[in-house]
């Protein structure tokens, strides 16, 4: 049952995403910016929704007072990478437009990557470093300056429910040579919606937004600690059962 419940959502999703990500590439010939970032997030909760009724995946959220409440002020999210799942959600939480840093080979995907390469996003290649961080400073100033929100993920990739991948200090950099604070966000994805796994089980995804962290006078690897303490702290809080089961 749960293979076929998997299959159906797939189909969902693929049968949303031509039409919608159609119009968005035809649209953004004429419309830019906000509108057709929230044009896009319309099918991510067309998406979840799929998830919650086919699936049976829920998601709890607490923390969002800890979000900056003035509209201009910027911040950089550096959540817990376990799925696809907190990909799609996180934008449809959040009140500010958001803008990821991923790799350009997403946008090879069909219909998803040519819409998603349409989105004022960041798209990276891995392979040159050092370009790729200073393209990441240059956009992520140009977009924190428009009140967008940059998200990152530290660990760089998806990580096995239980574990702990290495925490990487691009978001710190970035924070810093901003000026801007990060928030740290912890997600159990992985209990519902396993990395790289097609089946998926119902359940109820937590989600814990960290209080803001300042990034004035930090050095990059003590603040990405700092990051990294919280999010593994509360990643044992909220999902215990897993990290026994690790341990």
């Amino acid at each position: 049952m749960a293979f076929l419940r998997s299959l159906l959502h797939l189909l969902w999703m693929l049968v949303t995403v031509l039409p919608w990500a159609t119009v968005l590439v035809l649209a953004s010939i004429f419309v830019r910016g906000a509108p057709l970032y929230w044009f896009a997030v319309g099918w991510l909760r067309v998406a979840l929704w799929g998830g919650r009724w086919m699936l049976g995946i829920r998601h709890r959220v607490q923390g969002m007072e800890h979000l900056p409440q003035d509209r201009h002020a910027g911040c950089i999210l550096l959540v817990k990478h376990q799925s696809t799942y907190e990909t799609f959600l996180l934008p449809t939480l959040m009140p500010h437009p958001l803008a990821y840093v991923f790799k350009r080979e997403l946008l090879h995907i069909p219909f998803f990557g040519w819409a998603l390469g349409r989105l004022d996003m960041v798209h990276i290649d891995r392979s040159q470093r050092a370009q790729a961080f200073h393209k990441v400073v240059a956009q992520g100033k140009r977009l924190l300056a428009q009140g967008v929100w940059v998200i990152m993920f530290p660990e760089g990739t998806r990580t096995q429910r239980g574990r702990q991948g290495q925490y990487k200090t691009g978001g710190a950099r970035l924070a810093i040579e901003t000026g801007v604070p990060v928030i740290p966000i912890a997600v159990t994805s992985a209990k519902c919606w396993p990395r790289k796994a097609f089946v998926k089980r119902p359940g109820v995804v937590d989600v814990s937004i960290g209080p803001a962290i300042s990034s004035q006078g930090r050095r990059a690897d003590e603040l990405m600690a700092e990051v990294e303490q919280w999010i593994e702290a509360e990643m044992r809080r909220l999902d215990p059962e897993a990290y026994r089961v690790a341990a």
